[in-house]
């Protein structure tokens, strides 16, 4: 028996990107809505922090987009990879219809702790932080709640819809049983940081070179950096020791190689196991899955968190109402499946494009080769072939805006 029940009209489990953008925008609409977050706040590191021009545009049409980047940012109105000599742009965003012109890198616990904020404004938003999905509540074939774990004991929410938002391994998409479609993908990625100094470059950059790919991301006083490994390699790479890694990393990175030495062990290193999946269906009754719960991506080009957002804001314009009206059915569910399931297999599919006619022949370059990948070629020598991976990116394939109508929020406490 549990410790505490408690109803809601709509429980999100997880709260990323998907589960805070969700959950904000039902509460605007006047949706009792709880999210459950298994952590007591957001400060975990090596999450993904690019947000892109979609993600701002709908910050812009909430009228929140300036407030929004009043926090710590760094703008990047252009993407370039460097391999030997070559410094080629392969994004051009400044050229796209949107307020913001550029992708901003922004650390992730600052975005949810901005959402978490602009979301308590409404009276039926409920934020519920160290509870800890544990398992789906069913009643006669449909799910009807979660059940979860909390200091105090063990919590039910009971809700007419359930939304699983807990990201790739997703304990509710486990417990539903959904069928998943693996895509495969040949690399996996380590994640450190090094110190960032005043004269240090400021725009993010990628490199290519002698079967090497490194990637650095400017976070203000620290440089988050990645290494692009082929799938298993991070074994033999280990056995090969620190100091080797570390020669790579002052290597490739040259104005960086008096910063290496602060890779002091293993454990500074994390790796990040690349998946690429997708459910063959997102929904059941009363259950419907958004974000990485359904749809796992590449950390190519960086679009997770911008496409768990675009599920978001079409689930609530879609099923706003019916959860007002109380009749959220099957139907409903699939309608968001069928507004997000072909922009999900189109950036699916150009990732996977990326992964093995870039990524893969460039990791399998001998160590003395100096080539530039035929795709960064082109860049290079047709700039006018930028904007496509800047509107691909930046916008997406069918970028969604906010329909839902906004209810009466509460006065801010003094």
């Amino acid at each position: 028996m549990a410790d505490e029940t408690r109803t809601t009209q709509c429980c999100i489990a997880g709260g990323g990107p998907a589960g805070m953008m969700l959950g904000l925008l039902l509460a605007r609409a006047g949706v009792d809505v709880t999210v459950l977050e298994k952590h007591a706040d957001f400060l975990r590191d090596f999450r993904g922090d690019t947000l892109h021009p979609s993600t701002l545009e709908l910050m812009h049409e909430l009228g929140w987009m300036e407030e929004l980047l009043a926090l710590p940012h760094q703008k990047a109105p252009m993407l370039r990879f460097q391999s030997g000599s070559h410094d080629v742009v392969i994004g051009d965003f400044t050229h796209l219809p949107t307020h913001a012109r550029y992708i901003a890198f922004m650390p992730q616990w600052d975005l949810l702790d901005f959402l978490a904020r602009k979301a308590s404004a409404y009276p039926g938003f409920h934020l519920r932080r160290c509870a800890e999905v544990t398992d789906v509540l069913r009643e006669q074939g449909q799910v009807v709640g979660l059940q979860a774990r909390t200091p105090e004991g063990t919590l039910q929410v009971r809700a007419s819809l359930v939304v699983a938002a807990d990201g790739r391994t997703s304990i509710v998409r486990q417990r539903s049983g959904l069928a998943v479609e693996e895509l495969g993908a040949p690399m996996d990625v380590l994640w450190f940081r090094v110190t960032r100094k005043p004269g240090d470059p400021v725009d993010p950059m990628g490199r290519f070179e002698g079967g090497q790919i490194f990637i650095l991301i400017n976070r203000g006083d620290q440089w988050q950096c990645g290494r692009v490994i082929a799938k298993g390699a991070f074994e033999p790479l280990h056995q090969r020791g620190l100091a080797s890694f570390r020669d790579d990393f002052a290597r490739l990175a040259p104005f960086l190689a008096d910063r290496a030495a602060e890779i002091a062990t293993w454990d500074d290193v994390k790796l990040l196991t690349v998946r690429v999946d997708r459910l063959r269906t997102w929904y059941q009754p009363g259950l419907l899955c958004i974000g990485d719960a359904a749809h796992a991506m590449s950390p190519v080009a960086g679009v997770g968190i911008n496409l768990a957002v675009q599920d978001a804001v079409a689930a609530a314009n879609l099923l706003a109402a019916p959860l007002l009206e109380g009749r959220v059915t099957p139907g409903h569910l699939r309608q968001v499946q069928q507004r997000r399931e072909w922009p999900t297999r189109f950036t699916q599919r150009a990732q996977v494009l990326i992964q093995d006619r870039v990524l893969s022949p460039a990791l399998r370059t001998p160590a003395n080769g100096t080539g530039l990948p035929m795709p960064l070629w082109l860049m290079q020598h047709v700039p006018a072939l930028r904007r496509i991976p800047a509107r691909l990116i930046g916008l997406g394939v069918r970028p969604e805006h906010v329909r839902t109508t906004a209810a009466p929020a509460m006065p801010p406490s003094h």
